[in-house]
């Protein structure tokens, strides 16, 4: 199963409320934090919702 590497590049200063939850959510704590998650509808739904602020790399593992 894939997996997605999502790096937080863009900061959420200005940005609603919910978008700031979403980052947290995946476990991003600071700019330029990385984190790897699996490939999974919920994930994909949560980057969708924030894609202007972190980018997104798949990896096969």
């Amino acid at each position: 199963m894939s997996e997605l590497k999502i790096t937080w590049t863009r900061s959420c200063i200005g940005r609603p409320g919910n978008q700031r939850e979403i980052i947290r959510s995946l476990g991003l704590r600071r700019l330029h934090d990385t984190v790897v998650h699996q490939n999974s509808p919920t994930i994909r739904g949560m980057v969708r919702k924030v894609e202007h602020l972190v980018q997104v790399e798949e990896v096969e593992n």
